[in-house]
């Protein structure tokens, strides 16, 4: 994919073996972007770490966002000075850390940052994700300004959907590097 970098941004307990983003770093060498604390994810600390890697090499970055990534791109856009570093933005099963029943572990990820982002993105909702209702994830999706794409009964696109390599979401990566 020309000179762009494609960084992987798992969500809360990081992307297992099995996951998408896991194959396609293995398929494509793309970077997966660590974190200090993937039990106890502390979203400041995240934005600064994704801050870190995008400001380590000057290309243009590509963001494949799956579950807490994508709450962690809308966070760290709405605060960074260095957007123009962020061709586009893949944001695939958002949560929604609002609801009652979030874990502790993910209080600190509200409110839900819903600016627009300024960079083009694609949102990827499942008709049945555990993690967040579909009117929900749509109406984070407008608030982000990103184009939504409504992949059916899916679970939260993750190991479990059986995905595989997800040949799909590498479309919609190719989509937004056009």
């Amino acid at each position: 994919m020309d000179d762009r970098r494609v960084l992987l941004l798992p969500g809360w307990l990081n992307s297992d073996p099995a996951h998408w983003q896991s194959r396609w770093e293995r398929l494509f060498g793309y970077q997966r972007v660590e974190q200090a604390d993937w039990q106890w994810p502390r979203r400041g600390d995240w934005m600064a770490r994704l801050e870190e890697v995008l400001l380590a090499d000057p290309r243009p970055a590509l963001l494949v966002a799956h579950s807490l990534g994508c709450q962690l791109v809308a966070s760290w856009a709405e605060h960074t000075r260095h957007a123009e570093r962020v061709a586009g933005a893949l944001l695939v099963a958002p949560p929604d850390t609002e609801r009652t029943d979030t874990p502790p572990q993910l209080h600190n990820w509200r409110p839900i940052r819903r600016s627009r982002l300024p960079f083009p993105s694609i949102a990827v909702v499942s008709g049945d994700d555990p993690f967040c209702a579909p009117e929900r994830a749509t109406q984070m999706a407008a608030d982000w300004g990103a184009q939504l794409l409504l992949a059916g009964p899916r679970g939260h696109l993750n190991s479990e959907s059986g995905l595989g390599d997800w040949p799909e979401g590498q479309a919609l990566l190719a989509e937004l590097q056009r």
